[in-house]
């Protein structure tokens, strides 16, 4: 089987949808029935992350017009290419596939993450919404099948994008193997000491911005021992978040974590007391699987994609109830032997999204596409 993909998060985005596509490339390396991948990247890779390639031949724009203008090879100048390889799937792993401008040979499959832009469009400014909204609808007419990465993702393609539900597959992510590695006590210590981290403290990871809505946290351990460690980029939002610190005297109650490798993350998972994630909307919400993985607690938002990716042993909460985050947090700082339990129970879970099932589902669906 000859497969290629959209390679341009693979090769350029050091998070979310990158993550995505190199832990894809990852386990699918191990699958005999793969012989090769071809991975559409439309200038060299800007991204320190290690990515499988030993199987993978990297496709660039060709021709002076397509070098120069890549965004463009991107939107529908990879035709030519894709054809002449003579591929059995080409598989968009961001929610966007070519455009064609006549019919080809090649087949389709694309991956929604999430449709948030629509669900929650207060997120996201107009044209933003309009663009991706063009592209997502594009993407999942001209595709043979869809693979969403949560039945929250499959409910919002069928209601927002007016698709079948038998044209969409339900394949969930899983999470780099760093999460599944045990680390040393040292390893824990040596991280903490670096960060100035005390001996317990809560985690959050993901970027910092409105709908993760990591403010509350902030305000629900205002007037506590308890200590944030936030890490992740910051937009705009994050302003609100420093302003509020500062106004009430929280800067050694908060840390702020830029910039960390995978290693480095994945032992400041295992160091942490809990994660709290009391985000509004996510696709999928892959750092409750990392915390899984990690052996850690979880405290999340109630409904949406959550119980999905948390299981039925993570602590829910409403995400506007400051109160009710803080009884959690010291419900479980009070109780060791309930995180505990809950985290025996979570890590029990969480291997539904191990990379044989993540791999062994896709390669069934390719196969069964033909």
């Amino acid at each position: 089987m000859r497969i290629g993909y959209d390679a341009k998060r693979i090769f350029h985005n050091r998070t979310g949808l990158g993550n995505y596509g190199r832990d894809i490339l990852r386990i699918l390396n191990s699958y005999p029935e793969l012989k090769e991948f071809y991975l559409f990247n439309t200038k060299t890779p800007s991204v320190d992350r290690k990515i499988a390639l030993e199987k993978s031949t990297i496709v660039y724009p060709t021709g002076w017009f397509w070098k120069n203008f890549p965004s463009l090879w991107r939107l529908f100048g990879q035709w030519t290419q894709i054809n002449n390889l003579k591929l059995d799937w080409y598989h968009g792993l961001s929610g966007e596939i070519p455009i064609q401008f006549k019919k080809q040979g090649t087949s389709r499959i694309v991956t929604i993450h999430d449709l948030i832009f629509i669900s929650h469009p207060k997120y996201y400014n107009f044209w933003d919404r309009v663009i991706y909204r063009l592209k997502f609808y594009y993407a999942v007419h001209a595709s043979e099948h869809i693979v969403a990465i949560s039945e929250q993702t499959k409910r919002d393609i069928v209601r927002f994008l007016k698709v079948s539900p038998e044209k969409i597959t339900v394949i969930y992510q899983g999470c780099h193997n760093a999460f599944k590695t045990s680390y040393t006590q040292d390893d824990k210590q040596n991280i903490r000491k670096r960060f100035n981290l005390p001996e317990q403290f809560i985690l959050n990871v993901g970027t910092i911005q409105e709908r993760k809505n990591v403010l509350a946290i902030v305000k629900a351990i205002q007037g506590t021992t308890y200590h944030l460690a936030l890490v992740g980029g910051e937009k705009s939002y994050a302003k609100k978040v420093h302003k509020y610190i500062d106004e009430h005297q929280m800067k050694n109650q908060v840390t702020f974590v830029k910039k960390i490798s995978v290693n480095d993350l994945a032992i400041l998972y295992q160091a942490a007391t809990l994660l709290c994630y009391p985000s509004y909307c996510e696709g999928f919400g892959i750092p409750l699987i990392e915390a899984l993985f990690s052996k850690i607690p979880v405290i999340v938002t109630k409904g949406g994609c959550f119980p999905e990716a948390a299981g039925p042993d993570a602590l829910y909460v409403d995400p506007d109830n400051t109160d009710e985050i803080y009884k959690n947090i010291k419900k479980l700082y009070d109780h060791p032997e309930l995180r505990k339990e809950l985290t025996a129970k979570g890590f029990s879970y969480v291997q539904k999204f191990n990379d044989e099932n993540v791999g062994d589902n896709l390669i069934a669906l390719y196969k069964k596409l033909g």
